[in-house]
């Protein structure tokens, strides 16, 4: 057997099947399957198994790279730090799971998303998965589909070339088509990540945000080395991960304050604004039609720049209830100066 675990994560919108797509390469139902259009507030998970003789550890990252705008710019950084600490090192290897369809300009703004966040170095450690497989035309192969889209074609060629396909519904025992197979897929979406490991020389993706934690982890071990008694190098690892793990759950605490409290800043400054500006509090119905087309913006701008001042705010707290107490005053703090610099220097050029 292998010794080596090979970090995998799974990345994609919601509704794409990325759960169902890790139970299918587990062989076992372990992901919760959600059934709602829409994403749910679920956290980044993982999941370690022996499979075909590998030790794998599947993170699927759930409401990754939706395009509900202010739901997705909310969770995303919370998401993409569960995941950093969830691979840490760095993973092996990125399947970006996509469903045999049309691929539209949602689609291609997930895949922006992914190069945005992890650049587009993280491409050279993927490989497209389509799910859905029983969309594709009888007879033809993942690899034809793929070239009948520029877009697509072209994305699969950033991949290396690397995409499989599976249908999570109605092949898992299909005996009469070897290709059209959940097992003969899995196997070879397996094969993939360790050409992808074999090209990359053995070494895992890593970023700033993973350098990061691994020093973070790195600094914990030798903290709990000096203090650990009999404890195995596996055992110091594994609560050093979990230390780290508790303090980022700990920032995301003063991050989810500051989006909460950035949201409402925001519209408000948005409202002082505009009524400094206009100067006519007698037009409320045109005032308000106005205010009703841009309070959502507003909101989204305020809770993306309160999320950094929370997260930064809540460093060095000691638990959750510091954090949300840090990322508050932070909060008021910003908002106290920015409003009334903002509102003042409106009037005095009045």
């Amino acid at each position: 057997m292998d010794v080596l675990t090979r970090r995998i994560v799974l990345l994609g919108k919601t509704g794409a099947g990325k759960s169902s797509l890790a139970n299918t390469i587990l062989g076992e139902d372990v992901f919760k399957i959600s059934h709602s259009p829409t994403s749910e507030i679920s956290l980044t998970h993982s999941e370690t198994k022996y499979v075909n003789g590998k030790s794998i550890t599947l993170i699927d990252t759930h409401s990754f790279f939706d395009t509900s705008e202010i739901e997705s710019e909310i969770s995303l950084k919370s998401d993409i730090l569960r995941c950093i600490t969830e691979c840490a090192p760095g993973p092996h290897a990125f399947l970006i799971v996509l469903k045999v369809e049309k691929f539209t300009q949602q689609e291609k703004e997930v895949i922006k998303k992914i190069c945005q966040h992890f650049s587009e170095d993280a491409l050279k450690y993927a490989a497209v998965v389509f799910t859905h497989g029983d969309q594709l035309h009888e007879g033809m192969k993942i690899e034809e589909f793929v070239t009948q889209n520029e877009g697509l074609d072209d994305l699969v060629r950033k991949c290396g070339g690397r995409c499989h396909v599976v249908d999570n519904k109605y092949w898992k025992d299909n005996k009469e088509d070897d290709y059209r197979n959940n097992q003969f897929q899995v196997a070879q979406i397996l094969n993939t990540t360790d050409k992808i490991n074999e090209a990359n020389e053995g070494s895992c993706y890593t970023n700033e945000m993973l350098q990061d934690v691994k020093r973070d982890i790195q600094r914990e071990q030798e903290k709990i080395r000096q203090s650990s008694g009999n404890m195995s190098l596996e055992e110091i690892r594994n609560r050093a991960i979990m230390n780290v793990s508790e303090n980022i759950l700990i920032r995301l605490t003063g991050l989810a304050t500051g989006v909460l409290l950035g949201a409402l800043f925001g519209v408000a400054e948005m409202v002082t604004k505009m009524v400094v500006n206009l100067q006519v509090p007698s037009n409320s119905t045109a005032l308000a039609s106005t205010a009703r087309t841009t309070v959502a913006s507003a909101a989204l701008r305020g809770g993306v720049r309160g999320s950094q001042i929370g997260y930064d705010a809540a460093e060095g707290a000691e638990n959750p209830t510091e954090a949300v107490q840090r990322a508050a005053k932070a909060m008021w703090d910003s908002a106290r100066s920015g409003f009334g610099a903002g509102a003042a220097s409106d009037q005095n050029s009045k």
